[in-house]
């Protein structure tokens, strides 16, 4: 037995996020990050959390929808972003913008894009996400 053997023996390994015996949020093995204790994720976790869903996302929308993988780095990552927000199943109800995608009729996709109820629901982030698809550039920085 080691140190890390003995906390994850009392604390648990956990894969989601939970409420401990005290009502405070954490995570993992023990991790508090409830802010009402001063509990965070620390930058390098939140990065390698974010590497994981980016890579597992791209795997599943290039098993789904196996042209994206030619589309050019902008549009493939509008359509990342979106399976990123609504999941696989969700992009995959956009039916029709992905036909047009898919055809390469990029400003008839961002209008599309624009009518949905998910535009209605993200506002901002449907707008700058339309743009990439109909000028296939991205945004300026904030």
């Amino acid at each position: 037995m080691d140190l890390r053997a003995l906390l994850e023996l009392h604390e648990w390994r956990v894969p989601h996020v939970y409420q401990d015996s005290l009502g405070y949020f954490t995570v993992g093995v023990g991790h508090m990050c409830d802010k009402l204790k001063g509990g965070r994720l620390p930058d390098k976790i939140i990065d390698d959390l974010l590497d994981w869903d980016i890579f597992e996302t791209t795997q599943a929308l290039y098993k789904a929808l196996p042209w994206v993988v030619g589309l050019d780095p902008v549009r493939r990552a509008v359509l990342t972003d979106m399976a990123f927000n609504l999941g696989i199943a969700g992009l995959l109800g956009f039916k029709n913008t992905l036909a047009f995608v898919a055809a390469g009729d990029y400003a008839q996709a961002a209008t599309n894009m624009l009518k949905s109820k998910w535009a209605g629901q993200v506002k901002s982030r449907a707008t700058r996400l339309a743009e990439m698809m109909r000028s296939g550039n991205w945004p300026p920085d904030p």
